[in-house]
């Protein structure tokens, strides 16, 4: 997939493209492949590509697409575009991106459902968006228990959705009973009851149960999905390991970035300024850690003479940058995984990420030059912290995308040994940057 979409991100940045073109580009692909091409692609690039996609596709890959690229991309389109866009929608799409859309068009999402489609995303909002029965699958074979084998038959002459080899069995009351396959039915006689085949022992998840922990459940059975049941044994669905692997892949995801203070759904080209207050924040929290950092060095004032200032402020400015670059570096290893860095868009994402290492870089120097002058009350001090700490972000920021993709060239795994590096530079360029323009301005 990584290739795929790679080469894609090229194509669609480099070659002027019919519509005619774009569309046979992407018709092998599936609408994830297409919708981590689109979040490739710096915004106005994006819309002309999805102006030129096929009206039936466009759901598809709409779904796909991360929160932010989303919420991007809504902002951008006409409430024309957006009403075909979500005529044909069904529940299990709305669930996946009703929390990053306006309650006006959920409105008109549900409107245009079907009454089956409306129950199906009602029920679903009974569970919290944390419980398996917010995300289960309704396109399945439910028989009765007491059908004959001739008349399961029949049912394996419809249109089978993924993930399918059972047909779940139910009382009169619609209580789960069991399961049989199809391989059961196929090889047994027409005239036999189907509970005679029926596996009673057959796995379940409870609807309430964590989708997590149902994701892991599925994953380690033998099975590529499971039935789920209500507190009263009624079956309400299933869970697939298709739907588990992605819920796994995203919860796997969205720790790294939280490591680095960051969001699962953040795009690769979200506005500077959006992007820029985000790791803000994170970077405003470590500030403080690092300044009570500081405080603990400055117990050892009477031993560092003249200098003082100067040593009690250093972990300051280390610790900016290795945060700074950190969260940069966190974005790019993910985009490398996804295929999402090519030739074509490093740039672009460079010039983004100096733009937004520049911002904070200003915003945090002047913070923290105002804490400093007051605290040493030396206004020199403020200027000299303050510059290195522009300084020290903005080569973060720089570091932060060229190491990772340099590790990548040189086939060394950069989620593993960037940070180390990254580190060491911030570390290297903080100290010099600050301890030199102290040298020159302060002794």
């Amino acid at each position: 997939m990584q290739n795929n979409i790679a080469e894609l991100v090229d194509t669609l940045i480099e070659e002027d493209l019919s519509k005619k073109d774009i569309n046979r580009a992407i018709s092998d692909l599936e609408p994830e492949e297409v919708a981590l091409a689109l979040e490739s692609l710096p915004l106005d690039q994006r819309m002309q590509v999805w102006e030129t996609i096929e009206e039936d596709d466009r759901l598809d890959i709409f779904v796909e697409l991360r929160g932010e690229a989303r919420k991007l991309m809504l902002r951008e389109l006409s409430e024309n575009h957006i009403e075909l866009l979500f005529k044909d929608m069904e529940a299990d799409d709305l669930l996946e991106i009703d929390d990053t859309l306006p309650d006006k068009l959920v409105d008109i999402a549900l409107k245009r459902m079907s009454k089956k489609q409306q129950e199906y995303y009602q029920q679903a909002n009974t569970y919290g968006d944390e419980e398996v029965g917010h995300w289960i699958d309704h396109d399945i074979l439910v028989a009765s228990q007491s059908i004959k084998v001739s008349e399961a038959l029949r049912l394996l002459k419809k249109e089978i959705s993924e993930y399918s080899d059972v047909i779940y069995l139910v009382n009169r009351t619609g209580r789960w009973t069991g399961c049989v396959k199809f391989h059961s039915l196929i090889a047994a006689q027409p005239h036999i009851n189907v509970s005679e085949l029926m596996e009673e022992d057959y796995p379940s998840l409870t609807a309430s149960t964590d989708v997590v922990q149902s994701a892991e459940t599925v994953e380690r059975s033998s099975h590529i999905a499971l039935p789920v049941l209500d507190e009263n044994q009624i079956l309400l669905g299933r869970f697939d390991i298709g739907s588990a692997m992605e819920i796994l892949r995203e919860t796997y995801e969205g720790q790294l970035m939280s490591t680095a203070g960051l969001n699962e759904e953040s795009d690769l080209f979200a506005p500077v300024k959006r992007s820029a207050r985000t790791r803000g924040m994170w970077l405003g929290l470590n500030l403080l850690t690092a300044f009570l950092a500081s405080a603990f060095i400055g117990i050892f004032e009477a031993t560092l003479q003249q200098v003082v200032a100067l040593a009690v402020l250093m972990p300051v400015v280390a610790s900016m940058g290795g945060i700074a670059g950190s969260q940069t570096l966190t974005l790019i290893v993910r985009g490398l995984a996804l295929g999402q860095i090519t030739r074509s868009n490093l740039f672009s994402l460079l010039d983004k990420e100096l733009r937004i290492g520049g911002l904070n870089g200003i915003v945090w120097a002047i913070v923290i030059g105002v804490i400093s002058a007051w605290w040493f009350d030396s206004f020199a001090l403020g200027i000299v912290i303050g510059l290195a700490i522009i300084v020290n972000i903005t080569i973060a920021a720089l570091s932060g995308v060229l190491i990772p993709v340099l590790l990548d060239k040189l086939n060394l795994d950069p989620a593993l040994s960037g940070s180390v590096i990254l580190t060491t530079v911030t570390d290297i360029v903080g100290f010099v940057a600050f301890l030199g323009l102290g040298t020159l301005l302060l002794i």
